[in-house]
């Protein structure tokens, strides 16, 4: 693997870890009542991670300019499995973190509540306090909350499926509409911006049948009409169709780069 590779690798990694870690904010501000300032915590990590996935777009359209020009474009299809891998990889750490995450985000809403700045907040976690903050709040999943999972999800499968394919479609929007121009490079630009359609329709699909779910949820779970427990097992199972859907990228990667290169074809 070489830097350039490895970087993209590591971005795609802290991009889903950091969407997987944000719905700790949610557990947390249930437990802490304090739920605007959790949805505010929550919306920041979540535009972080969204931004920052199309900061992936000008790496590998370079590395795929540099293939097609110095040949080995062969190369790509397992160079762009290698960083769905990472993706997937990211989200499974994540889910073992929600224990520790929650922890932290209430500890982060606490502080915020006391000194109303973002930037403190950011700066006290390189503080030796906020440090050992930190290393106080990591905690695995307990085997308990691992035999919990059998019961009640409190969502659908619909909803689970939904959020599946939805993140699917995020993690493989990028990547597959530029391998799409390695496919079909003379309509390279076009099947570029193709991307912005594919991950369109995901950020719809969640915010219009995933997020409304949640977050009816976590008002029950305030008001009591859902236990905290039950809530926590909901954020889980979100987590795990999550992961399920960056598995599913890596199994809809190329029929949707032959999908993309054909579109670009005919728009």
């Amino acid at each position: 693997m070489d830097s350039q590779l490895l970087i993209i690798c590591l971005l795609t990694a802290a991009i889903n870890l950091i969407g997987t870690l944000a719905y700790s904010a949610r557990i947390a501000g249930v437990r802490t009542r304090r739920i605007a300032m959790s949805f505010a915590l929550f919306n920041i990590l979540v535009l972080v991670s969204r931004t920052s996935n199309s900061f992936l777009g000008p790496f590998l359209a370079k590395r795929i300019e540099v293939r097609i020009a110095n040949g080995g474009g062969e190369q790509l299809y397992a160079d762009f499995q290698l960083i769905l891998l990472s993706a997937s990889l990211a989200v499974a750490l994540g889910i073992a973190l929600v224990p520790t995450g929650q922890r932290l985000f209430a500890k982060a809403i606490g502080y915020f509540q006391q000194h109303r700045s973002t930037a403190k907040m950011v700066m006290k976690t390189a503080t030796p306090t906020g440090l050992k903050a930190v290393r106080d709040a990591m905690h695995p999943p307990s085997l308990s909350q691992l035999k919990n999972l059998r019961l009640d999800k409190g969502v659908s499968w619909g909803v689970l499926l939904a959020n599946c394919l939805a993140q699917a479609l995020i993690t493989v929007g990028v990547v597959a509409s530029l391998y799409a121009g390695y496919l079909n490079p003379e309509f390279r630009v076009t099947a570029s911006q193709l991307s912005a359609v594919i991950n369109g329709f995901a950020t719809i699909l969640l915010f219009a049948l995933i997020d409304p779910q949640l977050s009816v949820m976590t008002d029950d779970a305030v008001e009591g009409r859902v236990s905290e427990a039950l809530f926590r097992r909901t954020i889980v199972w979100i987590s795990f169709s999550r992961l399920a859907g960056t598995i599913l990228a890596q199994v809809l990667f190329l029929p949707a780069a032959q999908l993309v290169a054909w579109i670009a074809n005919h728009v």
